[in-house]
């Protein structure tokens, strides 16, 4: 083992926002800063309550980038992200210092997808389907560290 760690930062728009979320997923609320992701558009999603992002010109979605993901940590996210979604690298702008930075991202796989409409709204999300998607979180983290899913 080398003495090395790469730490990884990743921007959120979604549910991960939710310290709750991020917590349930990797045992800790990492360092987070708000940012604004350019030239993106949060759409809502037919029958889900978490939202897809994909390049729009003129567009911004607002969001927090979550620093010091360690690899391990990175590898959850991918997981629960699942394969509709592609992570990419994007810059983004914190809203605290206006500075640039070069971050991950998850961007909705499917461009075309005719199930993405209108904007998704945060507020909205915690109010109507926090707690049911807690619990849906809970269950992914158990099913993830059960030893039947090592294979």
């Amino acid at each position: 083992m080398s003495g090395s760690v790469t730490m990884h930062s990743v921007f959120v728009y979604g549910s991960l926002m939710a310290d709750d979320v991020v917590r349930l997923l990797i045992d800790r609320i990492p360092q987070t800063s708000s940012a604004i992701l350019p030239d993106f558009h949060r759409f809502s999603i037919k029958g889900r309550v978490y939202p897809a992002i994909l390049p729009a010109v003129s567009k911004k979605v607002s969001g927090k980038v979550l620093f010091g993901i360690t690899d391990r940590e990175l590898q959850i996210l991918d997981e629960f992200e699942d394969t509709e979604y592609v992570r990419n690298n994007v810059q983004v702008l914190l809203t605290d210092s206006s500075e640039k930075l070069q971050t991950k991202t998850y961007i909705w796989a499917n461009k075309n997808d005719p199930d993405l409409y209108g904007t998704w709204e945060f507020e909205e999300w915690k109010q109507l389907h926090m707690e049911g998607f807690l619990k849906m979180t809970k269950e992914f983290v158990q099913e993830m560290n059960s030893p039947e899913s090592e294979a």
